[in-house]
């Protein structure tokens, strides 16, 4: 590897969870210079991988080397509502060294470098990204996406040769992914970005897909990734209609096969019992046949498991449709009944709404009110996923339905994706996806049903595949809806019928 290029290799990379769970296994992949959009289904291991790139966590087994300072941004920010907007920027230190250098403490000088106009570079990252250049402002008035795009300033203000974001459209409004957009089209070294937003990875040079524990690369932008899986899955298709039909024809032989050796072995019996011909040679074709009908027998079942066997690997290549299908009777509304008053916005009957507006602009205050405000029983999806990660899957969604046994629990978390070994784990080793549907699960399996759904961004940290099972999800919910996302294809596709804008 070249001093001078930035790159990560990773060979024979393993992690295991500490109950033995097993998230990567044996992972070689190599990121060269360059914007690379990584993607897989939820539960596949991308976030993982991208913390043991970072150095947050230690692999199992295998190595990860990088040519290169590392700069990481995490799907959720730890956020300590006591810190400031220049804590996060981490250049704290470096403005008390300037401050003290002016007040005549010339010990700090070395501190301060040559970086003495390190205010005025953050302020311009700051208001480059939307964000007023307020570096004082204390984290606890930040919106989710304001503290997203805090982060992204933090990487821009001295650039990593690496840099590694998972889900950087989380939260943000249209305007702020556009400007995120600009920032990645001119993003030096190695990026690295684990994203659902389709058009964020227009703008990378290749596509990384991490599927049954290996990394294939696609050159192109997602499109074009697109392209090439729907070319790979209709040949696919067409190699198991093909197979299947070898299987039918060989099946076919084989029963006429059995058929032809059954009419002979008929024929020389009636032979024998006629004495139509001499015995010793009724005997040896007799022998002659069953020899030559044993080997017909091998040869066709060879064949026929040959067939088979070229049908499994035909369907191997053909990619599951994992869809999440509920139906939920206990969550209906009647039609015109009022669910929620709020300020003079009204719900009825099984509305579902789109809640939009600016960053900031109050969305989530709105939904933690309604909360407080519904007529019926509500469910609360926030921003930030709160599960116990010391506790298990089937406890968890217990809790919200105690007069459910486990195996009722464990059927209704099946609808949910959420299967065998996942029930028993401990909620910290789920992937974001998983941890969103066994909140999601918490919610609409609950007892009571909850009439009044509340969604604050819920398509962060999912996977492409995972927004289109929210969207099953919620097909099968007949409550009222209230959804604030900045997705329009998200709240076009559960059949939002109006909006509110925050802030007005």
């Amino acid at each position: 590897m070249s001093r001078t290029t930035p790159a990560v290799v990773c060979r024979a990379l393993s992690f295991a969870w500490p109950d033995g769970a097993p998230v990567i296994n044996g992972l070689d992949v190599t990121f060269d210079t360059g914007r690379t959009g990584l993607v897989g289904d939820n539960g596949t291991g991308k976030s993982t991988l991208l913390r043991l790139v970072a150095g947050l966590l230690t692999p199992t087994s295998g190595t990860v080397v990088t040519a290169g300072e590392v700069g990481y941004l995490a799907q959720t920010l730890p956020l300590r509502t006591g810190a400031t907007v220049s804590d996060l920027l981490g250049i704290t230190a470096k403005r008390r060294a300037i401050a003290a250098v002016e007040a005549g403490d010339v010990s700090a000088i070395d501190e301060v470098g040559d970086d003495w106009l390190v205010e005025e570079r953050a302020a311009a990252q700051l208001e480059r990204l939307g964000l007023p250049a307020e570096l004082d402002r204390t984290v606890g008035t930040l919106s989710g996406g304001e503290a997203v795009l805090t982060g992204l300033a933090a990487l821009l203000l001295d650039p990593p040769a690496i840099t590694l974001l998972d889900e950087p459209t989380n939260n943000l409004d249209a305007p702020a992914r556009q400007r995120l957009h600009a920032a990645v089209d001119e993003w030096p070294g190695v990026l690295v970005v684990v994203s659902h937003d389709r058009e964020l990875l227009e703008h990378v040079d290749r596509i990384a897909e991490l599927r049954d524990g290996t990394v294939r690369t696609f050159t192109g932008t997602f499109s074009a990734y697109e392209a090439a899986l729907r070319a790979e899955q209709e040949a696919a298709q067409r190699m198991v209609r093909v197979a299947e039909s070898d299987v039918r024809r060989e099946q076919r032989q084989v029963v006429e096969a059995q058929t032809k050796l059954a009419r002979r072995e008929r024929y020389a019996h009636t032979d024998y019992v006629n004495k139509r011909k001499p015995k010793i040679v009724m005997n040896a074709r007799a022998r002659e046949a069953q020899v030559s009908a044993g080997k017909h027998r091998i040869m066709q079942a060879e064949k026929l498991a040959d067939a088979r066997e070229t049908l499994r690997s035909a369907e191997s290549q053909v990619r599951d449709d994992h869809r999440i299908r509920v139906d939920l009777p206990a969550t209906a509304v009647p039609a015109g009944r009022t669910v929620l008053e709020l300020g003079g916005r009204i719900v009825r009957g099984p509305e579902r709404i789109g809640l939009v507006g600016r960053n900031g602009s109050g969305k989530t205050t709105l939904l933690r009110a309604a909360v407080a405000a519904a007529a019926v029983p509500v469910g609360y999806l926030p921003q930030r996923l709160e599960l116990d990660g010391s506790r298990r899957v089937l406890d968890i969604v217990r809790d919200a339905a105690p007069s459910a046994t486990p195996q009722q629990v464990r059927a209704g978390l099946a609808r949910f994706l959420v299967r065998g070994d996942q029930v028993g784990r401990p909620a910290a080793t789920l992937s974001g996806g998983e941890r969103f549907r066994v909140c999601l699960a918490s919610l609409l399996l609950a007892d009571p049903a909850p009439q009044l759904l509340l969604l604050d961004e819920p398509t962060n940290n999912l996977d492409l595949a995972s927004v289109e099972q929210l969207v099953d999800a919620l097909a099968g919910y007949r409550g009222a809806l209230i959804v604030a996302s900045h997705d329009e294809r998200l709240l076009r596709d559960i059949g939002v019928g109006r909006y509110w804008e925050a802030g007005t």
